[in-house]
């Protein structure tokens, strides 16, 4: 069983055609076909832990509106444990709005409110958190930039790890790095990583510096860094980098992708697997997920058939 703590969303998903230009500006006209709502952000890692196997719960903000009471019916049908604290003060649930046209994203709309939670809803959020905490094998920190992640929340979720005695895994954003120090392990993309730690990753020995500070700043047990096409490299606190080929043999959407290796990671950490097994497996299932178009989730059955006899 995972928590999951951040920001949660809804992804909609408008799927059409394009037949013809705009007379009124030089855009494509996309005759919408269909229409399809997904979990998105937290609630998508939280969704990728229960189509793995595994037992999930999620914290985060909603607003009481329409997305998020969609949000809330979509959890409960997906069997994730809603542990969200409902803002009732205006604030919306984020909400992203993509057009497909052809497996094509034509455009994307968002409907947010990115400012830091109120205080009061930060407590509302941590005491669901330290609930939810129990029992659970591991936490995941799924930090958006969309306002749940504060300094106070931060400390609640490291609070609550270290009471379970189990790995906190973050996947970060740059402007709150500093608030991950305690965490167990952080997965931030290349941009990420040379963001943070000022360092360009043209090479291996760019590559590894950058692991290497990530590790000095945040004194994390490791960073696996996520790198798109040519893979991923796990740093790991006494052990040499260890770099992983990518496994994608097609790429279509890389919607959520990050969101399937870190509940990969972390359902594999808290299963007993080692870092390295847990990083490959991650890759696997990154390699299924951006083979699909919009957000979605991958089964242990299509990981499996993704790793080499």
């Amino acid at each position: 069983r995972v928590l999951v703590v951040g920001d949660v969303m809804l992804d909609e998903f408008l799927w059409g055609r394009v037949a013809r230009i705009s007379p009124e500006a030089p855009v494509p006209v996309v005759e919408i076909t269909s229409q399809t709502f997904h979990l998105g952000g937290a609630a998508n890692v939280a969704s990728n832990v229960r189509s793995l196997g595994g037992g999930a719960a999620v914290a985060g903000v909603v607003g009481g509106d329409d997305a998020g009471r969609r949000l809330r019916d979509a959890l409960a049908r997906s069997g994730v444990e809603d542990a969200l604290a409902v803002d009732g003060s205006g604030r919306p649930t984020t909400h992203k709005t993509r057009i497909i046209a052809h497996h094509q994203q034509v455009v994307r709309t968002d409907r947010e409110e990115a400012g830091e939670i109120a205080a009061a809803l930060e407590d509302a959020l941590g005491d669901a958190v330290r609930q939810a905490a129990r029992g659970a094998g591991a936490i995941i920190l799924s930090d958006y930039n969309k306002g749940v992640v504060t300094r106070g929340l931060m400390k609640k979720v490291i609070a609550a790890a270290r009471r379970e005695g189990v790995p906190l895994l973050v996947d970060p954003k740059v402007r709150h790095f500093a608030l991950y120090r305690g965490a167990t392990v952080v997965t931030p993309n290349q941009m990420e990583a040379e963001q943070a730690t000022g360092v360009r990753i043209r090479d291996e020995a760019g590559l590894h510096e950058a692991g290497r500070r990530i590790l000095r700043t945040l004194r994390c047990r490791a960073a696996l860094i996520t790198r798109g096409e040519h893979g991923m490299a796990l740093f790991e606190e006494g052990a040499k980098p260890f770099e992983i080929a990518t496994a994608a043999q097609q790429v279509f959407d890389v919607t959520g992708a990050g969101d399937t290796v870190i509940a990969t990671l972390a359902l594999a950490l808290a299963a007993g697997a080692s870092l390295p097994e847990s990083a490959m497996l991650a890759n696997y299932a990154a390699g299924v997920v951006v083979g699909k178009i919009g957000t979605a989730t991958v089964s242990p059955e299509e990981v499996l058939a993704a790793i080499p006899a």
